[in-house]
């Protein structure tokens, strides 16, 4: 099975920025319109596209529907797309706006039986969930949440649990201190997630600097990957990962 590349392209007030470990005051800015960028992607062959609403994710209140619209109608990439989600209605409203999918992530956290309605309601195939972790002093992963900035106080491995019971198909899964540090994927926790969980798709995200986190991932027993600022910085192109993902797996 090949692995799903996921160029992100994350938007705050209309631009397309990248943030440094989900900190909104470490925030790099790139030139091009995040539908430009867009087209660009589906022009180098990606299926797929991650959408996140920086604003929303910190404020509520989706306000990507008009990009999300804009890109069904001039492009053919599938989209999955979160920021904000906190309401049922919120998810119906960015899956009308053209997303394949919603990414819900606080929300998922703090209120984990509210969104396994939403699993059940949508189905799992509409819903992804996003487990952002970072290693406590004893190295459990446990679940920051608010722009990483407030403790939950669930582990990684005990809440996806749950989700898995009762479904979940899709898991975007980031290492908060790799994440927008080019500093690789963190393949083991990827690694021990496929293990556990075989059922469920995980996302890596959080650190791709090269094409070995590429096919890294795809060892690891990962579906998918997220590509953010390795992309953005010419690390890489799309083509050349699109092909690393497709690459026979070492015998």
């Amino acid at each position: 099975m090949g692995l799903i590349c996921y160029p992100a392209i994350d938007v705050r007030e209309g631009r397309v920025v990248r943030l440094r470990q989900g900190d909104y005051a470490a925030e790099t800015r790139y030139p091009e319109e995040p539908l430009a960028l867009a087209r660009r992607y589906a022009e180098a062959g990606a299926e797929w596209l991650h959408l996140v609403d920086l604003d929303a994710a910190r404020a509520g209140g989706y306000t990507l529907a008009p990009l999300l619209a804009a890109i069904g109608r001039e492009t053919r990439l599938k989209v999955q797309s979160g920021g904000g989600i906190r309401e049922e209605a919120d998810v119906e409203a960015v899956l009308a706006a053209g997303a394949s999918r919603v990414v819900v992530g606080t929300l998922a956290v703090r209120q984990p039986n509210r969104v396994i309605g939403w699993l059940q309601r949508f189905g799992p195939d509409r819903i992804a969930i996003a487990l952002d972790a970072r290693a406590d002093a004893e190295g459990v992963f446990r679940l920051p949440v608010q722009g990483w900035t407030e403790a939950s106080g669930f582990a990684l491995f005990d809440l996806l649990g749950r989700y898995a019971e009762a479904g979940l198909q899709h898991l975007l899964c980031t290492d908060i201190a790799r994440d927008g540090m080019l500093a690789g994927l963190n393949l083991e926790l990827y690694a021990a997630i496929a293990r556990r969980f075989p059922g469920v798709a995980v996302q890596a995200s959080g650190g791709v600097a090269g094409l070995a986190d590429v096919r890294g991932a795809r060892a690891a027993g990962a579906r998918g990957v997220v590509l953010g600022k390795a992309l953005l910085e010419g690390r890489f192109t799309l083509s050349a990962a699109l092909e690393a993902a497709a690459e026979p797996l070492p015998c």
